[in-house]
């Protein structure tokens, strides 16, 4: 943002100088002390322009987005405390065991009480990742919600093509190339994804191109496993070419039809809180 230039007072006619009196002095100092004010009151701004946010408050905004996914999780699984509970348990007793066979019960408290909460938060992310994709599945922008939720280097155009039934194809690319993903009816969905490949291969060069069709049928690949599938998929290109396809890639365009934002039951603010978990 350009500085305002100051706008100094015209000089008394029929002199040469500026006017010096006190009221222009006490202007300028009152000036430059607001300037420095603000500027102590304004909070640090990071590299990317954006204001820095303390240890303090991204721990206490994970902390609610996972009190969010275990209220929500919960809702859908009335068994996730006990099955916690156990883990818990069962976990902290093995290493107590342990440690009374060492003869330091009290010495390995800690580290039982440790794993054992580690134990349970394992289980309440893997429960929570699978009662959101039981409650996603079926509905249209799955796909795109899971793809959107991977890790790594992956770019995700949601909706390239589709049809009014809500049948879509979306476009992935990321280290092993392309990978077209389509969701919906397979016998219309089907014709997209041979379409959106011979579009794509045009441009594609020596980047190998992936066809995958969601679903639980022989040839299909399940939801749950969506994301596993692609991501062990082989690693094909480096750095460079994956930055050059990409450019190449933006001359066709995003997304060509809307995708629903929202498919979980709840809206946004759950799928964010499931992917937090997811990722952890």
């Amino acid at each position: 943002m350009a500085r305002s230039r100051p706008t100094d007072s015209p000089a008394p006619a029929g002199t040469g100088k500026a006017a010096t009196g006190p009221g222009s002095r006490f202007r300028g100092r009152s000036g430059s002390t607001g300037a420095t004010a603000s500027g102590r009151g304004a909070g640090k701004v990071g590299k990317d322009g954006r204001p820095k946010v303390g240890r303090l408050k991204k721990v206490g905004n994970q902390a609610r987005m996972i009190k969010q996914a275990y209220s929500l999780t919960r809702k859908n699984d009335p068994k996730l405390p006990w099955v916690m509970l156990i883990a818990f348990i069962a976990v902290a007793a093995v290493i107590e065991l342990i440690a009374i066979l060492f003869g330091a019960p009290f010495l390995f408290l800690p580290i039982a009480i440790l794993f054992g909460a580690l134990a349970a938060m394992i289980v309440f992310g893997r429960r929570a990742q699978g009662s959101a994709y039981r409650q996603v599945e079926g509905q249209p922008g799955a796909a795109a919600w899971v793809l959107e939720g991977m890790r790594g280097d992956w770019q995700v155009s949601s909706g390239v093509a589709g049809t009014t039934q809500l049948d879509a194809v979306h476009r992935v690319t990321g280290r092993p190339g392309i990978i077209l993903v389509g969701e919906g009816v397979p016998s219309r969905v089907r014709p997209l994804l041979a379409q959106e490949k011979k579009r794509v291969a045009r441009i594609a060069g020596d980047a190998p191109i992936y066809d995958v069709l969601v679903g639980d049928e022989a040839s299909q690949v399940p939801l749950r496993k969506l994301s596993a599938h692609v991501m062990k998929l082989p690693r094909n290109l480096s750095g460079g070419e994956l930055n050059a396809l990409r450019k190449r890639l933006s001359a066709l365009g995003g997304s060509r039809m809307p995708v629903p934002g929202g498919p979980l039951p709840g809206g946004r603010q759950m799928s964010v809180s499931q992917r937090q978990v997811r990722r952890r």
